[in-house]
């Protein structure tokens, strides 16, 4: 019988002193429901006796009239910061104090270091200069803030994919039960030359029946609670057999990723 795969959670994740700084790229359809997936993880965690998250939103992008239904936001927020909007409202709701950067984030304009990176973007471009951000990273210390995960979210109008990928090796222990990954290949290698030729088209729709047109109502909100149901899975088992998922809205069917 063919033993299982699975890999381990890095162990300096599992009980923090302190929140575990998570880096999220992309403020949009994805992106937005992803934040309260977070906000709700980290609280549950945190009344688990976990520290939780720390998050920062990256995102240069103003909200338009055609981002509500397929994003939630007010009429009075239109002309706003997404990320803005966003992280004030989840502070206020949730009682944290989670940061807004209103950049692009590239090469030029990343800083810091965290735990966990997730990137919601709608360019190819985009996850390759994430990919070279994580590439230059320095991975030599085991803090709670040492680069350690890129989950990846990407769609089309109805299809979409969560990728998990760890940024360079994580020591996996003993198992008697599970053949145990230490390296989850990033989404730019594994599947590189399928993103440069279904790049999306990301130019801006000048109302919402044009957005979905390009993008189904739900398959945002789908697609972010299978990736967060991922990444709490992972917290709370410790451990995951599968490392993503593709969806197809058009057919509900559902493939996981399996290591």
């Amino acid at each position: 019988m063919e033993t299982k795969k699975a890999h381990f959670i890095a162990p300096e994740l599992l009980n923090p002193t302190n929140p575990i700084s998570v880096c999220l790229i992309g403020a949009g359809g994805t992106g937005s429901q992803v934040l309260t997936g977070l906000a709700r993880m980290s609280h549950s965690l945190q009344q688990l006796g976990h520290a939780g998250f720390q998050v920062s939103l990256w995102d240069d992008d103003v909200i338009t009239d055609a981002n509500r239904g397929r994003q939630l936001f007010a009429e009075c927020e239109v002309e706003l910061s997404k990320a803005t909007a966003l992280i004030t409202r989840t502070n206020r709701f949730f009682g944290t104090a989670w940061k807004a950067v209103e950049k692009p984030f590239t090469v030029n304009t990343a800083t810091g270091r965290n735990a966990i990176y997730i990137s919601c973007v709608d360019s190819t471009a985009a996850r390759f200069y994430i990919a070279e951000v994580l590439n230059d990273l320095n991975l030599s210390s085991n803090r709670a803030d040492t680069p350690r995960y890129w989950m990846d979210y990407g769609n089309s109008k109805d299809t979409g994919q969560v990728i998990l990928s760890s940024v360079g090796k994580i020591k996996q222990p003993k198992s008697e039960k599970f053949d145990t990954v230490e390296s989850l290949p990033f989404v730019t290698e594994e599947f590189g030359e399928l993103l440069r030729q279904s790049d999306n088209d990301n130019t801006p729709s000048c109302s919402l029946a044009e957005a979905l047109e390009k993008q189904d109502l739900f398959v945002n909100s789908v697609l972010a609670q299978m990736g967060c149901s991922l990444l709490w899975q992972l917290f709370r088992k410790g451990h995951t057999e599968q490392r993503g998922m593709f969806i197809n809205l058009g057919n509900f069917r559902t493939v996981p990723v399996n290591l």
